[in-house]
């Protein structure tokens, strides 16, 4: 008798580990293009789900037809192929198992991930492109992520991009009592950000963004004031630390604009931190005297700093890994010996 079939899936993608942000930005969806990457990868596989965040892109697939590299790179129009992972079976599904419990993040056991592991595989079950294997593996992810959340103490003082950021700006500034923050978005991770400036003691935050409204309504929970997009170079020579966490598909600041706000406050430097991907802040800024500009690879220090105190979690949250993927791959022998014995019986039958 042959021997069971492995896992039938596959991980291909990149993230901060292997590819720099100015690579990752390539690879970014588009909020609002998710369905249409979705289908277009479709052709490819028959489940297929789309995770894509500020520090990673990538394709879950079961069922595939074809070479998972050249299926991403069909998807996003180019070569990145040396900055692409591929993994497959049970390494495929130990993969997103650690990524939904936080392990492969740039912030080691965050919690957004959880959620966006969820909605991503929401998604694809909204376009009828999740089936038996793919549920039962976001399933088990997100089971295990939840588990290593409430079991370990992983997630306890964790620290998140929005916090880093603003920690960041703290140590750039010597603190941030009495500044003005000035925060690009409006979206989740721009009212982190938001909370968190405000608990380091920020007393103006202004919020910019596309939409009027929902700037308003962020200024609103949060206390602080909204800014038309149009007025934003009116409302920049305010600020001593800009945030941006907003997706567009250009940069919405430039060297200029920033020279600009600066000009008769010598005395007073600007902090840019740019934890949009793609960004959008242009890079040249940092060239202008008196503007400090960083990028979401600028944060990693930080982070690295503020993971040492939960290392101590890190065996009991891999051992839950490993757990939630032996009983994965227990069901799929199952599932695969039940399929051999059907096969064999409509055999049997067929040659009587």
């Amino acid at each position: 008798m042959p021997a069971p079939a492995a896992l039938d899936f596959v991980v291909v993608g990149l993230n901060h580990q292997t590819a720099p942000v100015e690579v990752r930005e390539r690879a970014a969806v588009r909020a609002g293009d998710e369905a249409a990457v979705l289908s277009h990868l479709s052709h490819f596989a028959r489940e297929v789900m789309l995770l894509a965040t500020c520090n990673r892109t990538e394709v879950y697939l079961a069922g595939l037809m074809g070479d998972p590299r050249t299926v991403f790179g069909d998807a996003w129009g180019g070569d990145l192929g040396e900055h692409l992972y591929v993994y497959r079976g049970e390494a495929a599904a130990t993969h997103l198992y650690r990524v939904a419990a936080g392990l492969d993040s740039l912030v080691i056991g965050e919690t957004q991930i959880q959620g966006q592991v969820k909605r991503a595989w929401q998604a694809s079950r909204d376009l009828g492109l999740a089936g038996t294997v793919l549920n039962k593996v976001a399933q088990g992810a997100l089971a295990a992520g939840k588990r290593v959340r409430t079991e370990t103490g992983l997630a306890d003082r964790v620290v998140s991009v929005s916090s880093a950021a603003v920690e960041l700006a703290q140590a750039a500034l010597g603190g941030l009592a009495g500044r003005t923050a000035l925060i690009l978005g409006a979206g989740e991770t721009a009212e982190l950000t938001l909370t968190h400036l405000r608990a380091a003691g920020v007393e103006d935050v202004i919020v910019v963004n596309r939409t009027a409204e929902r700037a308003r309504a962020l200024a609103e929970r949060v206390g602080g004031r909204a800014c038309a997009a149009e007025l934003l170079h009116e409302a920049l020579p305010l600020a001593d630390v800009v945030i941006a966490s907003s997706a567009a598909p250009h940069y919405v600041l430039h060297p200029e604009g920033v020279a600009a706000a600066l000009e008769g406050r010598p005395e007073r430097p600007m902090f840019l931190i740019d934890i949009s991907v793609p960004r959008i802040l242009d890079p040249e800024i940092g060239g202008v005297a008196g503007a400090h500009l960083y990028n979401l690879d600028d944060l990693t220090a930080i982070v690295s700093r503020n993971l040492q105190s939960r290392r101590a979690a890190l065996p009991h949250a891999e051992a839950i890994v490993r757990e939630g993927v032996s009983d994965l791959t227990r069901w799929n022998l199952t599932r695969e010996a039940q399929r051999a014995l059907r096969a064999g019986r409509e055999l049997a039958v067929a040659s009587d």
